[in-house]
């Protein structure tokens, strides 16, 4: 398998082309060729014209380009705390988002203030630039919260585990902007298996229709779980906007300046009034879909190493050196950060408090019920159980 998705190819079949052996015959493209997006920054972290995205970050400074290198190290080593702290058994459950940082962050800092984001549940790098203390994305995965922030405290909507949901959260969410005459904007992510769910097209259909003052955000990273991307859809994903009547964009969404700038295009848009658009950020997952899943059993070792030579921080990074925006001053202290940081998350996680135990029962039904009244006694013999067994 080539590390392009199919979802870039020709259709698979057309008018006049015959199976064979009952099965559908696929047009390829080489082995080594590339989709088509918007690049601002080369792999090897060279910088590049475009005609139509350069304004968006025309204006970018030495200092905001050292912050956006920052954002994406931190969240990493953020991530793979998060990784360990699971591995030990401290988190039931952790869905990592290494290698997609650049996505991430550059569309994270893309937002205003004021702007409403919906994520899903890897979002943590978005997380990261609306001000959420990482610590409280852990909580909710050791289950010691439900979430652990005030969504309207940072515009930053509780995490969402239901796939594809969110997507018309944020368009009901964006409608209601609109209403109510502000020029702000709405943004939702997902990813490329959640663009196969119901709830994302009819979110579509609606910020169409309703001229909503949302931004689309797919992230595609290849695989939904263990579905490729082949066996997910026939077209690029961001051609879909085109049948629902709004614009589509494919970004590489391992170049943090290119999702920065297209992400800024698109919320500037919305918030003029324009309507929504959709953004396919293409890259990739490195890790595993969670903590529970194996990627080894249907993914070989030769895609990951071709992703690995486009890592977002290794190209930002390159670039930084060799304009003479950052010196080993600048790596070695955020090296200390860094660390610093992983420190901090470790010791909070392990001295969060347990939840009350019979909180679960609380808030089920509005009068109470006498199935919820049986079940916490059974538990509540359960617990004593333990401290009986202590006793002996």
């Amino acid at each position: 398998m080539t590390v392009e998705s199919t979802a870039a190819r020709k259709p698979r079949r057309s008018a006049g082309t015959k199976s064979t052996a009952g099965k559908r015959t696929t047009a390829s493209r080489p082995a080594n060729s590339e989709p088509e997006l918007v690049q601002l920054l080369t792999p090897e972290g060279k910088r590049v014209k475009n005609a139509e995205y350069d304004a968006y970050v025309a204006g970018i400074t030495p200092e905001e380009l050292r912050g956006l290198y920052r954002d994406m190290v931190l969240t990493r080593r953020f991530d793979a705390e998060a990784t360990s702290l699971q591995r030990q058994g401290e988190l039931g459950l952790w869905a990592s988002l290494l290698g997609q940082e650049a996505a991430q962050i550059g569309s994270g800092r893309a937002t205003r203030e004021d702007d409403y984001v919906f994520p899903t549940y890897r979002e943590h790098g978005v997380a990261w630039c609306r001000g959420v203390d990482p610590t409280n994305l852990l909580g909710m995965f050791r289950g010691v919260n439900n979430g652990g922030w005030d969504p309207n405290g940072n515009n930053f909507h509780l995490y969402t585990i239901v796939i594809g949901s969110q997507a018309l959260h944020a368009t009901g969410y964006a409608m209601g902007v609109a209403m109510d005459g502000a020029d702000s904007a709405v943004i939702a992510y997902f990813g490329d298996g959640a663009s196969s769910q119901g709830d994302v097209s009819e979110a579509f259909n609606f910020a169409a229709v309703y001229n909503a003052p949302v931004v689309f955000f797919c992230q595609n990273n290849q695989w939904a779980i263990s579905e490729s991307n082949e066996k997910q859809t026939r077209v690029p994903l961001y051609q879909r906007a085109q049948g629902f009547g709004f614009p589509g964009v494919r970004v590489d969404g391992n170049d943090v300046l290119a999702s920065l700038a297209v992400t800024r295009w698109a919320l500037e848009r919305a918030r003029r009034g324009e309507g929504p658009a959709l953004i396919e950020a293409w890259t990739y997952r490195m890790g595993a879909h969670t903590t529970s899943d194996d990627p080894s059993r249907y993914r070989g070792d030769e895609e990951r190493v071709a992703w690995e030579a486009k890592d977002p921080i290794l190209r930002l990074r390159r670039y930084l050196e060799a304009s003479n925006h950052a010196d080993e001053g600048f790596f070695a202290e955020l090296e200390a950060e860094s660390e610093a940081l992983g420190k901090r998350v470790r010791e909070a996680v392990r001295a969060m408090p347990d939840p009350d135990h019979f909180a679960i029962f609380e808030n089920v039904y509005a009068d109470g019920h006498a199935l919820v009244d049986e079940e916490r006694a059974q538990f509540a013999a359960y617990q004593a159980s333990f401290a009986d067994a202590e006793g002996v």
